[in-house]
């Protein structure tokens, strides 16, 4: 299928495309876009895009898509990390880590041999 399509084509070759090859939905990546996911062209292509604030440099959503049985599709969306907390290093006893996560506390597993 390589060079049948184009990105940059107009919604009217997304629907020739579509028929041309039986399908219903064009799903592509590599390219940011703001809430994780965008639809083109009445829905028939959808722009994914996985990675919450970009390099550091964008301010976006990410997504993952999932399709059902009934090829019903669905979003979850990644949503942006607070800026401000970017550079915290983190606190353990707080909970918050590096980039706003979370830090769970696990307790360490005790050297071979020796029984707690």
């Amino acid at each position: 299928m390589t060079g049948e399509f184009h990105t940059h084509s107009g919604p009217d070759k997304v629907t020739e495309f579509l028929q041309k090859q039986d399908l219903d939905l064009i799903c592509r990546a590599h390219q940011v876009v703001e809430d994780g996911y965008e639809f083109f062209a009445d829905r028939q292509l959808v722009t994914i895009f996985s990675a919450p604030n970009y390099c550091g440099e964008f301010d976006n959503a990410g997504a993952m898509m999932s399709v059902d049985e009934t090829l019903m599709c669905s979003f979850q969306i990644l949503k942006p990390a607070d800026k401000k907390s970017k550079f915290k290093l983190g606190n353990t006893s707080t909970g918050v880590g590096v980039f706003g996560s979370t830090i769970t506390s696990k307790p360490g597993n005790p050297p071979p041999g020796v029984k707690m």
